[in-house]
């Protein structure tokens, strides 16, 4: 038997008027899901915990059997795993963000933030930046280190957990009220666009059309995490297949193995074909006994404010993921279990994260577990409901 989790992070949203008052998962054109609800058992689960954030660290955490309450210890720590970070027990991760806020003639804390992901920048161009910012302001307390795209790291030596507000939280707004409260923290970020601002990599952005990565923003700081051993956990050994070093880094910290995917970006335009072929591969070939498959690029574009390339992202994960994955499972007469959810909300609305509840697809391919629903958020509130996020795995490892 083998174990399969899509995640679609952001993927569940709110009815959008200009989509015949539909949500994304619902409007998009999503064949295999279609086909794998008419036996599959369709619900509600509630995956932050009342009084968490509702960030995909959370988020992600609940949904691979983690509670949040009890492992999480911050964002970035989590990110820094990934990137391999050697954290020492008194470090502070923080995540750096490389953004773009307004170059109108203003003062800094009256500009405003206009992209938490600079148009996606790749991590090539961005590392050009963090290195430039690096040799102005690294020392022995700040250590920068690169991640992906936009998310990097920022190690604090005997740091302190301060609040922070994510970007993407407040986009579009004046930054002022944001900044950290800590002086060098948010003195460092105030460098960092002196320093990126006239940088000839954002020259270049700006006459390509591109939003310049012009400074860092800091958020998600947390201590070394510990999770606990996954296989020692529920018995199946791991692959974790994901563009972003969140993913990746929680990956780490339970245990399990990371697959590398080339082309695999976290954008709406990534390599969806080859996540899907890496799980394939992992149980099929490599011994794995579960994948856990995330993709970015739903949560991307809610944050995007684009229902058109939400509703894209969604089928783009039916028909190229999701389909690949079932139909080269049967094909192999391998017995599989089967679930498909978002971590959160992402919607439209309000371009951030909420905590609502998300629809989840249970497919076991043995057994019609179909209670006569379709996949999506107004059907799913008829089915199942459950309230403890960590525990919907044990649905996924029920026998």
């Amino acid at each position: 038997m083998k174990y399969i989790i899509v995640l679609g992070d952001g993927m569940a949203d709110e009815p959008i008027p200009q989509i015949d008052g539909r949500t994304p998962i619902a409007y998009a054109q999503t064949p295999t899901m279609d086909m794998l609800s008419e036996k599959a058992e369709i619900g509600m689960v509630h995956t932050i915990p009342d009084g968490m954030s509702p960030g995909s660290d959370t988020a992600n955490l609940s949904v691979m059997g983690y509670d949040p309450k009890v492992y999480y210890s911050g964002r970035s720590p989590l990110e820094a795993l990934s990137i391999g970070v050697p954290m020492k027990d008194t470090d502070v991760a923080i995540r750096c963000n490389i953004v773009t806020i307004s170059e109108d003639d203003v003062p800094f804390e009256e500009k405003t933030i206009i992209d938490h992901s600079s148009d996606e920048i790749s991590t090539e161009d961005c590392a050009v930046l963090l290195k430039a910012v690096q040799e102005q302001m690294q020392n022995e307390i700040y250590q920068f280190y690169v991640g992906t795209s936009y998310r990097h790291c920022l190690i604090w030596d005997k740091g302190e957990v301060v609040p922070l507000t994510p970007p993407h939280d407040v986009l579009t707004q004046v930054i002022g009220q944001y900044l950290p409260k800590d002086d060098m923290l948010r003195d460092m970020m105030k460098r960092s666009y002196d320093i990126l601002v006239n940088h000839p990599l954002n020259i270049e952005r700006k006459k390509k059309g591109l939003n310049p990565a012009n400074c860092c923003w800091f958020w998600g700081a947390g201590t070394k995490p510990m999770l606990s051993d996954f296989k020692e956990k529920t018995g199946k050994k791991g692959l974790m297949i994901s563009a972003v070093d969140l993913l990746k880094g929680i990956a780490v910290g339970a245990g399990m193995d990371n697959a590398t995917v080339e082309g695999a970006n976290g954008g709406l335009h990534t390599n969806y074909e080859g996540k899907a072929q890496a799980a394939v591969d992992g149980l099929l070939k490599d011994g794995y006994d579960f994948a856990y498959i995330h993709v970015e690029a739903p949560d991307e574009m809610g944050h995007q404010g684009s229902y058109e390339k939400k509703v894209q992202a969604i089928s783009n994960l039916d028909q190229r993921v999701i389909r690949l994955v079932v139909d080269q499972m049967n094909a192999a007469g391998e017995d599989y279990r089967l679930l498909v959810l978002p971590d959160h909300p992402t919607p439209i609305s309000v371009r951030t994260h909420t905590s609502d509840s998300v629809p989840y697809l249970l497919y076991d391919s043995r057994q019609n577990l179909g209670n006569g629903l379709t996949y999506c958020e107004e059907d799913a509130k008829k089915g199942p409901y459950v309230e403890k996020g960590h525990t919907i795995i044990d649905k996924l490892f029920a026998e």
